[in-house]
């Protein structure tokens, strides 16, 4: 006799679906490594760069936060210093 047992497919679980993008703070942000072993900025640098918009953050009340591939791609494309000489 030969039994077979009806198994029912489990689903596959669905992709993660980010609603939110990882956010960081400032320290956060010095340390998640997009920035070159060393070369971190200083935190005073990073909060005149979010003062004066040269890179993205978002406020929640008087919180700020960075998303770190917003920033990653901003610096990469538009944020450009220019070579001492």
């Amino acid at each position: 006799m030969h039994s077979t047992a009806l198994t029912t497919p489990t689903p596959a679980a669905p992709a993660p679906t980010r609603a939110h993008p990882a956010l960081t703070d400032i320290n956060g942000l010095r340390l998640s490594g997009i920035f070159p072993q060393g070369r971190e900025p200083s935190v005073r640098t990073l909060r005149e760069w979010t003062r004066a918009r040269r890179i993205p953050h978002h406020r929640v009340g008087h919180f700020v936060y960075y998303d770190l591939a917003e920033v990653s791609a901003h610096i990469r494309t538009r944020l450009l210093v220019p070579a001492r000489g």
